[in-house]
């Protein structure tokens, strides 16, 4: 009986993207925004400031249109007047152009931190060669997203010139009547018209912001989808590959056995079972208030610490109960529980009177 196996469970990108997926997108700057939220929202801050401030730019630029005719034509060119004539010139178009383009940097800076909040992404301004391929802008030109923006600006365009074209109708009767009307009053009305259809269309333009944002998103995590095979490497990378840890692991062990042999020499005694557990205690009487287990071992680690300790001459003592107890229930550098003071005390007791038998 065979097993079949699809091995496009693992190839295919069916799986959402893990939260470290989509940060390392965001670091590249592959984020999920709308273009054409951000100009409907720019044309409708634009549009929205000029409702109220256009009189006083229509008035402003009139001012100036007059004072070109009246002043500036009978003025003498001199070096200093034609310095004063520009300076007054640049102040005017500041005053008159200078809020609308504040407008408008406002309303687009507002939708893109709306929409993908603070970024700063060097890999994104970063060259890259593959945009100027003609190989790769050829791909691009005849792909899918390519065709689906084409259908979008299509139907945008349509929208929009029949948006414009029912404002236009609704306002036919005042529009036949502009050849009657005085020069200033037919820009006026042409200003306050326009500025209508500006706020008509903007209107109608963030609606298809909105729908092209929920769009934007939807592609932006379909293009991050990752396979299980993509997820299991993830998990791999940031979990680190089983074999590199197994050594380090090992490496750790070693470092922790060699300082662990360091510390035998300064040990009272060290209790065996005889052979499958060691267990090194040390005790200063006046210095040390308990005994303290500086090391412990199985099997060849314990074959090990009772080398060291013969060749230092620290006391070897079979005390089997004991040592199993100390090696299950005492880490390294901890103290003797208090109910293992009795037995540990016996030890040290015999210990010593050992060293003070052999010391005579």
């Amino acid at each position: 009986m065979y097993l079949r196996l699809d091995l496009q469970l693992f190839a295919e990108k069916t799986e959402k993207a893990t939260p470290q997926k989509k940060q390392e997108a965001r670091k590249k700057g592959q984020v999920a925004k709308s273009t054409d939220l951000s100009n409907a929202i720019v044309l409708l801050c634009s549009f929205s400031f000029l409702s109220f401030y256009g009189e006083q730019m229509a008035e402003r630029f009139l001012h100036m249109y007059r004072q070109g005719f009246t002043d500036w034509l009978v003025m003498d060119l001199t070096e200093q007047s034609i310095s004063l004539l520009f300076i007054t010139l640049l102040k005017d178009s500041v005053i008159i152009a200078g809020p609308v383009i504040l407008a408008a940097w406002l309303g687009g800076f507002v939708s893109t931190l709306a929409q993908v909040g603070f970024l700063f992404s060097a890999e994104a301004v970063k060259m890259d060669l593959k945009k100027i391929n003609p190989v790769e802008g050829a791909k691009r030109l005849f792909s899918a997203r390519t065709m689906v923006e084409f259908i979008k600006s299509i139907l945008k365009l349509a929208i929009i010139l029949t948006v414009t074209a029912m404002f236009l109708w609704q306002q036919k009767t005042v529009l036949l009547q502009l050849p009657q009307m005085e020069p200033l009053k037919m820009i006026g009305f042409l200003g306050s018209l326009t500025v209508k259809l500006g706020m008509v269309i903007s209107a109608v333009y963030l609606v298809l912001g909105a729908a092209d944002l929920f769009y934007q998103r939807f592609d932006h995590a379909k293009n991050l989808r990752m396979s299980k095979q993509d997820i299991k490497d993830e998990h791999k990378k940031s979990e680190g590959d089983p074999l590199i840890k197994h050594k380090i692991k090992e490496k750790q062990r070693q470092i922790s056995s060699a300082r662990m042999m360091q510390e035998i020499p300064k040990a009272q005694v060290v209790v065996t079972n005889p052979t499958h557990f060691a267990v090194a205690i040390a005790y200063e009487a006046g210095k040390t208030k308990v005994p303290v287990v500086v090391a412990k071992g199985a099997d060849y680690i314990a074959l090990k610490m009772r080398e060291v300790a013969k060749e230092h001459r620290v006391v070897i003592m079979e005390n089997k109960p004991l040592a199993r107890t100390l090696y299950a229930s005492v880490e390294i550098g901890e103290e003797i529980p208090e109910e293992l003071f009795k037995a540990v005390a016996e030890v040290l007791a015999y210990v010593y009177k050992v060293k003070g038998t052999l010391s005579k």
